[in-house]
């Protein structure tokens, strides 16, 4: 055990008092051994990286903390020409191993420059951003499963990574020691095109800051600085100068709804159907009476709606506050909840709450909050 440091010192939100105990073992060998005696102490305990998605309440945590700050890159061997497998341990800060891989010219995780956090974290969220998410370099994970004890190898479909969920985050307990991710090799392409090549750009708003079209290629290092300028625009990178740096990142995710309720809302409100078209279909009249559902035909398709259009729609501005609160929606996007200075968790959470009102009484959605809330209720 170390000496307890209160949540607010390790979080990018800064609040939340001490925990009860804490330990932060540096190898993956001593965060094993260390965890498997936290767990046979029937105490409660809790994970901790970067503390980039996880916001804590003022009284602390009544458990144990395990912080996971192992660190190291490996370069195994890929059966897959032109292909990279990396083992990062879950420790390693995300976006140090993104600028690792543009510097080597190795393409998939470009996209994500600038989100903060530990690459052991990234699962838990299927972290993404700009057309890129973890699940599309991601191909396992080293896994010390609490129920058994075992350190056991997860291919990445097991995971049943989705938009920012997975089992991890559906109550799949354990810790994740380490990633592999497979990458692309674009050094031989340098060699003959003189630039490392991003994957295709997947995200209309990179495209058009880059200048380019959906579907073009662009240099690494292009796109992790203009990831980087964009994220820096909306608050979204860590930066001690920027007043609305301490946050969680975005506090609410994407809802995603139904397309008949999609339906009820303002045809300005931006949506993005998740299931392809439906084909046109001819269906006999003796199958169809015209009244009712279409026979064989699923029309319950998922549509994702923007968080930032709702809430801003809803009535709260960038920059809002409750009067006297040190709690405030960023002056640069309407999706982060800020620690001005000095703001209390409880300060963070009654803020949290005036937003879900204020959507769920304009249109009916009920947002959901991204980070792991410690000791809070929403």
């Amino acid at each position: 055990m170390i000496a307890p440091v209160p949540l607010s010192e390790l979080t990018t939100m800064r609040v939340g008092g001490p925990p009860a105990a804490m330990v932060a073992p540096v190898t993956e060998q001593d965060l094993v051994k260390e965890a498997l005696v936290v767990w046979g102490m029937d105490e409660d305990w809790m994970l901790l990286g970067g503390g980039s998605n996880t916001v804590a309440s003022d009284a602390g945590f009544d458990g144990i903390v395990i912080r996971v700050v192992t660190r190291g890159v490996e370069r195994l061997d890929s059966e897959a020409a032109g292909a990279v497998r990396l083992r990062v341990q879950a420790g390693e800060p995300w976006d140090e191993l993104v600028a690792h891989t543009v510097t080597q010219g190795w393409a998939g995780i470009e996209a994500l420059s600038g989100i903060p956090g530990s690459c052991g974290a990234a699962p838990v969220q299927n972290i993404g951003a700009y057309g890129q998410e973890l699940s599309d370099s991601l191909a396992a994970v080293d896994f010390l499963d609490y129920e058994t004890g075992e350190v056991r190898r997860m291919e990445a479909a097991e995971l049943r990574l989705d938009y920012r969920t997975s089992a991890l985050k559906q109550g799949l307990r354990g810790i994740v020691l380490a990633i592999e991710l497979d990458l692309r090799d674009t050094r031989n392409e340098a060699d003959v095109l003189g630039l490392a090549l991003s994957q295709p750009i997947g995200y209309g708003q990179l495209a058009s800051a880059l200048g380019v079209q959906l579907g073009d290629r662009v240099a690494l290092e292009t796109v992790r600085s203009t990831v980087l300028d964009l994220r820096a625009a909306k608050g979204m990178v860590l930066d001690p100068t920027d007043p609305d740096t301490y946050s969680a990142g975005s506090f609410f995710t994407n809802p995603i709804v139904t397309e008949a309720f999609a339906r009820t809302l303002p045809d300005a409100a931006p949506r993005w159907v998740l299931a392809p078209e439906l084909p046109d279909r001819v269906i006999p009249l003796d199958e169809y009476a015209g009244v009712g559902p279409i026979p064989g035909v699923d029309d319950v398709r998922p549509v994702k709606l923007s968080a930032a259009w709702l809430i801003e729609h809803s009535g709260v501005r960038k920059g809002f506050h409750l009067p006297g609160s040190r709690a405030a929606v960023s002056s640069k996007h309407t999706l982060a909840l800020t620690n001005t200075g000095g703001a209390s968790a409880a300060e963070i959470a009654e803020l949290a709450r005036f937003v879900l009102g204020r959507v769920q009484a304009e249109f009916g959605v009920n947002l959901q909050p991204e980070p792991v809330l410690v000791g809070l209720d929403l």
